[in-house]
């Protein structure tokens, strides 16, 4: 967070003006940024866990138990909060 307010302020102060509609259309995103950042994962390990909730879900067709569904994606992910 102190790195990127740090970095907004040197790229506002430039006076370089790509440079600062760049940082502009950054800042909705910042925090995006700093998550991927912290907690890198690649598109390939979504699209396993999209892929194995998808098939789970397809085993549980016909229950009517939500609650019970998403305690079982839990267990399948027990390193994930």
């Amino acid at each position: 967070l102190r790195a990127w307010r740090s970095w907004l302020k040197m790229a506002n102060d430039s006076g370089i003006e790509p440079l600062r509609k760049f940082a502009t259309k950054l800042k909705p995103y910042w925090r995006g940024i700093a998550a991927r950042l912290r907690w890198p994962m690649h598109t390939g390990q979504l699209e396993g866990i999209n892929n194995r909730i998808k098939v789970m879900k397809r085993m549980a067709y016909g229950y009517r138990d939500s609650d019970f569904f998403f305690l079982k994606i839990k267990a399948a992910f027990p390193g994930n909060p």
